[in-house]
C-alpha cells in the first residue's frame, strides 16, 4: 500500500500511535514470541553444524577473522585503541599486515566488527521479510529478528565494541559515520522494494531516524560489560525503547513559564 494513502498522526498527552491506519500490510510473520527465541536457538546451533562442515580453508579465514576481532578489542581494552599498534594486532594473530587488510581497512574497522555484523544481518532481514504494518513495527521487529539470529558469542563481542565506541573519540566518530552509511544503505534497500516514491516520503526517513534514535536509547541502558552481556535484556531495552516512542513525540515539557530576560540598572 503506497505511504501516500496513509494517515499520519502524532501522538497526543495519552501516547496514541505514531501513525494511523496501514502503512505496510501487516507481518504477523515476525512477531518476536518465545516460542520464537527458541526457535532463533536452534538456527544458531545449526548454524555451528554448518560452519564445521565448510571447507578447511573457509574454516581458517573465519577463525583468522575471529582472532583479530578478540585481540583488537581485548588490547585496545587493556592498552587504550590509541596506543595500540597495528604490529601489535598482527603479531599477536601472528599474522602479516597483508593478511590483516584482506579482513578489515583500518584499526577503526577491526573495532566496529560486531556493528557491522549486526547491520550487514539486519539489511539482509529487511532484504527478505514481508513489509507489512506500521513502519516502526517494520524496523522494531528487524532489529528484534536480527539480534536473536546472531552467533552466541556476538553479545560479548559487540558489549566490548561499544565500550570502546563511547570512551574513544576516534571510535564515537567512525561509529557515527557508519550509522549515517547504514541509514543510506536501508533507505536505498527500501527504495527498490517499495512503489515508486515511497521511499523518498519524508515519513520512512523520519521512522528511521527514530528507530536509530531507539536503538540507541537501548544501548545507552544495556551498558552491560562483556562478562555479563545479556541478549534477552537488549531485546527487552529495544523493545521498551520503541514503546516509548509515541509518547516520547507527544511529550509536554513541565516548564514554569518563559525565563526572565535581562534586567537592566
Amino acid at each position: 500500500m503506497p505511504l501516500s494513502g496513509t494517515c499520519l498522526q502524532m501522538p497526543n498527552s495519552r501516547g496514541r500511535l505514531l501513525y494511523s491506519g496501514s502503512v505496510f500490510p501487516r507481518l504477523e510473520d515476525m512477531t518476536t514470541t518465545a516460542e520464537d527465541r527458541r526457535t532463533a536457538g536452534d538456527s544458531r546451533t545449526a548454524e555451528e553444524h554448518r560452519l564445521r562442515e565448510l571447507p578447511l580453508r573457509e574454516r581458517k579465514r573465519l577463525r583468522t577473522r575471529r582472532a583479530l576481532i578478540e585481540t583488537a578489542l581485548a588490547r585496545y581494552t587493556r592498552d587504550g585503541f590509541e596506543h595500540t599498534t597495528l604490529d601489535d594486532l598482527t603479531d599477536a594473530v601472528e599474522v602479516s599486515k597483508r593478511t590483516f587488510f584482506r579482513y578489515f581497512s583500518s584499526k577503526e574497522d577491526v573495532a566496529l566488527a560486531p556493528e557491522k555484523e549486526f547491520w550487514a544481518a539486519c539489511l539482509d532481514v529487511l532484504g527478505d521479510c514481508d513489509l507489512s504494518g506500521p513502519v516502526l513495527d517494520v524496523f522494531r521487529r528487524a532489529l528484534i529478528t536480527t539480534l536473536e539470529r546472531m552467533d552466541e558469542t556476538w553479545e560479548h563481542q559487540f558489549a566490548r565494541s561499544r565500550h570502546l565506541v563511547e570512551t574513544t573519540p576516534a571510535l564515537t566518530a567512525a561509529s557515527l559515520q557508519y550509522c549515517a552509511e547504514t541509514s543510506t544503505a536501508i533507505l536505498g534497500l527500501l527504495a527498490r522494494r517499495l512503489p515508486p516514491g515511497d521511499a523518498d516520503d519524508v515519513r520512512l526517513r523520519i521512522a528511521l531516524e527514530i528507530t536509530v534514535a531507539a536503538w540507541r536509547c537501548a544501548l545507552h541502558d544495556w551498558a552491560a560489560p562483556a562478562a555479563t552481556a545479556d541478549r534477552a535484556h537488549l531485546i527487552a531495552l529495544t523493545d521498551r525503547a520503541f514503546a516509548a516512542v509515541p509518547e516520547a513525540v507527544g511529550h509536554t515539557a513541565a516548564g514554569h513559564g518563559a525565563s526572565p530576560g535581562p534586567r537592566h540598572a
